[in-house]
């Protein structure tokens, strides 16, 4: 019988925590989980295999007897529970933007740099979901004609800004189909039948912060400062299923056929391109699915060594809870659950 591992999931009752004890049990990783949340959100019910598990109340001493924690309850929370959890032996895996950049903290995606968690410190970060689905295609690329430069937009699925925006997004749909106004809450235009070319806040170089969280971490992931990254990220009325247009250009030559045929062999990747049939990646193919989906490979006629595509992937799922949990089980594979005294 396999090790039952101790797993407290931390900010259980929002879209990523609630994804993140599906997959759990949906992959069967052999652990025993207790679900964590804030007072507001404690004492209720969050489903689990063939029950419902009560939410508990977070607490500095939490973490007590615990192997592994999967965080997803936001920056603040992170910065002052993880140090913590680590300190009494449990690792973290974490889904906020807290730890990404820090150099003694492995930014890990397992199909792209598992060797990373060898060196983490008690604390792994989950990267940003656009981050996440661009380099599980463009790492097996890389290992093959070495990327320069890429310039990345993004379709970003509401999802990705948590509960209350999926509810603003069906509320806006509905009042507007109805004659009333939209009256944005979340976000500060309105979303239904509409796009915002901002997501996060403005920076002094005039990306956001989000646009920038592609550059950096894009290039921590692949070990590489040399490859450019420029990103323009926009919020599309889609409720699950992030979407981005990638254009990359390579040191060596590299055809449209010869990408296919790697990526068709990539590890979390399906090619979904055949357009004389209109056969692409939508985000309605790729919600509640596993893999990213790549199609529309073609050649850049504009410069030497480019390709365009477009990338779609499940944000909730392989963009936040299925790579924390994929980290979790790549940790037991290499006996790595554990915090180094």
């Amino acid at each position: 019988m396999s090790k039952q591992w101790k797993v407290a999931v931390v900010g259980a009752t929002g879209a990523v925590g609630r994804e993140m004890l599906k997959t759990l049990e949906q992959r069967e990783f052999p652990c025993e989980v207790t679900p964590f949340s804030s007072s507001r959100s404690a004492g209720s019910k969050v489903p689990f295999r063939d029950g419902e598990l009560t939410v508990k109340e977070l607490k500095e001493d939490s973490f007590k007897g615990f192997d592994l924690a999967l965080f997803s309850a936001g920056g603040s929370t992170s910065l002052k529970f993880a140090p913590l959890a680590a300190q009494q032996g449990c690792v973290v895996v974490d889904n906020s933007s807290a730890w990404r950049m820090d150099p003694k903290i492995p930014l890990v995606v397992p199909e792209v740099n598992a060797h990373d968690l060898e060196w983490h410190p008690g604390i792994i970060a989950n990267p940003n979901c656009s981050t996440i689905q661009m380099v599980v295609v463009l790492k097996p690329l890389h290992d093959v004609a070495t990327i320069k430069r890429v310039v990345v937009s993004t379709y970003q699925a509401v999802s990705g800004t948590g509960q209350k925006a999926i509810v603003e997004l069906e509320n806006q749909v509905r009042r507007l189909m109805s004659g009333h106004e939209a009256n944005p809450e979340v976000y500060p235009h309105q979303i239904a039948f509409n796009c915002l070319p901002q997501i996060d806040v403005f920076l002094e170089n005039e990306y956001t912060k989000e646009e920038m969280k592609m550059v950096h971490e894009t290039q921590k992931i692949m070990g590489d400062d040399s490859i450019k990254v420029t990103a323009t990220a926009v919020r599309v009325p889609v409720f699950y299923g992030h979407s981005e247009s990638v254009n990359v250009e390579f040191e060596k030559p590299i055809t449209p056929q010869s990408a296919r045929a790697i990526l068709s062999q990539a590890p979390g990747v399906r090619v979904f391109d055949n357009p004389s049939e209109k056969i692409y990646p939508m985000a309605i193919v790729a919600a509640g699915e596993d893999d990213t989906f790549v199609g529309r490979i073609r050649k850049d006629e504009t410069i030497d060594n480019g390709l365009n595509m477009w990338i779609v992937a499940d944000n909730i799922r392989k963009g936040a809870a299925l790579n924390a949990v994929q980290i979790a089980e790549e940790l037991v594979r290499r006996e790595l659950l554990r915090v180094k005294k």
